[in-house]
């Protein structure tokens, strides 16, 4: 029987004041290495918390591509980006987002609300193969239901035309111009979630995890600016497949791997630097 509706972590459990996948320390400020997360645990699949954490996921990701998409949409339907809050104001929108839901879902499930985030964190050995795919399938859910709802309130004609918030590749731009974009974005994205989330430097720093969500949604705000004239910015692969299966469109499955490979090879990236140049995990000597 669980206590207190622990979260688990592989096999450790940890209060739910300690958020999955940013390596949950102890109350005392003596900092400990987390050990590993085991690739699979069966004992997850019995735990309450365990399904409690992939709705959390779910219900996240459905809020974060509802307003999303709902606000590409009412900027495409402007006459003119001046009478919307244009380009600045989808970044806004989804870095907002971002922030309100991280803050809302770490204490739950990590408020990851990302595949590539789940990959990432994944590779770090912060959560199980079990939780990383579960999060995963619960995550595109949820970025399928929100699109659908928004093609409900726009109809069928409008979303259509104005192309339903799907990522691709933008005219002038290559697909490895995309591909890049992705991958940079991504890397941003990532590396800022396991610097604002580093159980060494919350032990050291007791405000950091307070402010935890806040960077996080400023790496996607700023990424979004960057990176919306080039592929409309995906750096999320639930939030591209949601649209994409939503619009359901030639042109946008064309490039639609992109937003997949893109984000995982950043997200892979992000966690290699900071676990091996950042933390130097590998190198440290054990007691």
């Amino acid at each position: 029987m669980e206590r207190e509706e622990d979260v688990k972590i592989g096999a450790n459990k940890f209060s739910e004041k300690n958020a999955l996948g940013t390596g949950a320390q102890s109350d005392s400020k003596d900092y400990k290495e987390a050990p590993p997360a085991p690739l699979f645990e069966p004992g997850e699949l019995k735990s309450w918390s365990f399904y409690r954490a992939g709705i959390a996921e779910f219900v996240a990701t459905f809020l974060f591509l509802y307003i999303t998409v709902l606000t590409v949409m009412g900027v495409n339907r402007s006459t003119s980006k001046c009478a919307s809050v244009g380009i600045q104001g989808i970044a806004w929108a989804f870095g907002g987002m971002i922030f309100a839901l991280v803050y809302c879902t770490a204490g739950i499930s990590g408020g990851h609300i990302n595949p590539a985030v789940t990959f990432g964190l994944f590779l770090a050995r912060k959560l199980s193969l079990t939780r990383a795919v579960f999060y995963i399938i619960m995550q595109c859910l949820g970025a399928i239901c929100g699109a659908g709802v928004v093609k409900g309130f726009e109809g069928n004609a409008r979303f259509e035309l104005f192309k339903g918030g799907a990522n691709v590749v933008n005219p002038g731009y290559t697909k490895g111009d995309g591909l890049g974009a992705e991958i940079v974005g991504t890397f941003v994205l990532v590396y800022t979630v396991f610097s604002a989330t580093d159980a060494k430097r919350n032990a050291r720093d007791s405000h950091v995890p307070i402010l935890a969500p806040l960077p996080i949604g400023f790496a996607v705000f700023l990424v979004h600016l960057a990176t919306i004239p080039i592929t409309g910015t995906g750096i999320n692969p639930a939030r591209s497949l949601g649209a994409a299966i939503i619009y359901n469109r030639d042109h946008a499955w064309d490039d639609h791997w992109i937003f997949w490979v893109g984000p995982f090879i950043g997200a892979a990236l992000a966690a290699l630097y900071h676990q091996i140049v950042i933390r130097a995990i590998p190198f440290k000597t054990r007691g």
